[in-house]
């Protein structure tokens, strides 16, 4: 690890991945660091994936990132399960250091983090996660059969986690503050058709209730301000993501919302020889192929800056 390597990919995922891919191919010899936890990123916690190219009869997300993943190890990527935990990214050399305490030192860093499950920022959501507060169905929905649990948002991951929960609970209530979605049309009329899903609208959670375990929600009707309370075994939370910058924030340009800028339509950050990908810089489309295409954008572009230097 004392070497000084050509590129070091932080994040895994579709733009990590996709990255590895590009850079292995042009024998850049990159080195991933895929995250000890969040390997593969949040399509790990995703079932099945209608939309990504070439899968006409879909493709679940865990083994959509397992072939990505092969397919970066077949081109040469040294991948590493783990996460690099502080960054120094200034001067020629980026010097990084993982979890185990390794430093490396590289010409050129793809920063590919990706993005963490939104709060709603209430007093008893963090002590009573993993007791009834969940932010993955597809992690938590077993636990909950046969009762009655609430999905807060209003976007696809919200149809797309009510959905799947009614598999096992006997009721899914989706909560929402407005009083339309902002789901894709197709994802909202599938939650809409569901006979096991019914919508609250207008209404915004306050607090979870419960002591050692949920036992329901403190709930406010956002136009008459009217509060009550309503029984619930589970909260399934899914209002956004928020970009994992915290390593970069102060070295590297962000926007207000701590996504990492980049220049144009390019993948270049503020910092010569650094270059980030996928959810890390994108608010607006969040797909796993775009998150696939910038992770291409971000390899080419490191290829073009070591050709030069």
């Amino acid at each position: 690890m004392s070497d000084i390597h050509e590129l070091v990919i932080v994040g895994s995922g579709p733009a990590g991945y996709t990255a590895a891919i590009y850079a292995a191919r042009a024998e850049l010899s990159p080195v991933i660091y895929e995250g000890s936890v969040t390997a593969g990123g949040a399509l790990m916690n995703t079932t099945e994936v209608e939309n990504f190219p070439g899968f006409p009869e879909g493709v679940m997300g865990p083994d959509l990132m397992e072939n990505l993943r092969k397919q970066a190890e077949k081109f040469g990527a040294k991948l590493i399960t783990d996460d690099i935990v502080d960054m120094k990214l200034d001067g020629d050399i980026k010097v990084l250091t993982d979890g185990s305490g390794n430093v490396l030192k590289a010409k050129a860093v793809i920063l590919a983090m990706g993005s963490a499950y939104k709060e709603i920022g209430i007093p008893n959501e963090k002590r009573l996660s993993g007791h009834g507060v969940s932010w993955c169905a597809t992690c938590d929905g077993f636990f909950f059969r046969e009762k009655e649990v609430a999905v807060v948002g209003g976007g696809d991951s919200a149809m797309e986690e009510a959905n799947f929960l009614t598999r096992f609970a006997s009721k899914v209530v989706l909560i929402h503050r407005r009083d339309s979605l902002r789901a894709s049309k197709i994802m909202a009329e599938r939650a809409m058709a569901n006979p096991k899903i019914e919508f609250v609208w207008n209404t915004e959670v306050i607090d979870v209730l419960g002591d050692t375990n949920m036992t329901g929600l403190q709930l406010r009707n956002t136009v008459t301000g009217e509060e009550s309370s309503r029984d619930f075994s589970g909260l399934f939370v899914a209002i956004g993501h928020v970009p994992r910058s915290e390593l970069v924030v102060g070295q590297i340009s962000c926007d207000a919302e701590g996504y990492v800028s980049v220049e144009g339509r390019s993948t270049r950050t503020n910092i010569t020889g650094v270059f980030a990908c996928g959810d890390l810089v994108d608010h607006t489309y969040r797909q796993a192929i775009t998150a696939a295409g910038s992770g291409c954008q971000a390899a080419l572009d490191s290829e073009k800056f070591l050709a030069g230097h």
